[in-house]
């Protein structure tokens, strides 16, 4: 069912759990505005590897310690970061069939020094709605409100280690990983394992089986 206006909290390199959220819904907030907290998809991402599921992390720094809202956290760039990042993503899917493909969308990212977290998630959310060719409008919140009520969806949630365990109880469909002969499908990894293992039939995959 398509919601009205879905809240969500941002996602580096997100899990196919919030690419599904964009696909049922007219309307996406990213919550701007909210507390940043540690161990959530803000700042970090997981892949498939040779040696099974990997979590890459952004380091960051608060300027507000535990009061930083989401917009103003830093990354920290005095971290080899994005060389590490990379080499970890090519290396995992650089014997996909569609890597050299969704590297030309995705490299530039690694490139470039960013100094807001904020500033990098969202444009890599921006360049995947592209690339799915997402109908779906994104905006940021103007501010922090601690409930909302119909017709607004509140998932912010999502990127809480709960609500990872609970997205992962779901029914995902599999879908052919390269290294699923070594460590079995593994589901709800970051959306770039589907496109790289499957194009452009990840939209449709994730369409007509619900991912």
């Amino acid at each position: 069912m398509i919601q009205n206006k879905t809240i969500l909290s941002i996602a580096y390199l997100p899990p196919i759990s919030f690419i599904k959220q964009l696909l049922s819904a007219k309307e996406i907030f990213l919550e701007k505005h909210e507390t940043y907290t540690k161990q959530t998809y803000r700042n970090r991402c997981e892949i498939y590897s040779a040696n099974g599921k990997l979590s890459l992390s952004i380091p960051v720094v608060k300027p507000n310690g535990n009061r930083t809202k989401m917009c103003d956290v830093l990354i920290d760039n005095s971290v080899k970061w994005r060389r590490e990042h990379w080499r970890a993503i090519a290396s995992a899917y650089k014997n996909s069939a569609y890597f050299e493909f969704i590297r030309d969308y995705l490299e530039p990212f690694y490139e470039n020094e960013w100094k807001f977290l904020w500033d990098f998630d969202l444009a890599i959310i921006d360049n995947l709605i592209q690339l799915l060719e997402l109908n779906v409008a994104v905006k940021e919140t103007c501010e922090f409100h601690k409930e909302y009520k119909h017709p607004y969806v509140d998932l912010r949630g999502i990127s809480s280690q709960a609500k990872r365990d609970l997205h992962v109880e779901q029914n995902y469909t599999p879908y052919f990983q390269v290294f699923a002969h070594k460590h079995g499908f593994i589901p709800n990894l970051s959306i770039i394992d589907m496109l790289c293992n499957c194009g452009m039939d990840a939209r449709i995959h994730l369409i007509q089986k619900g991912g």
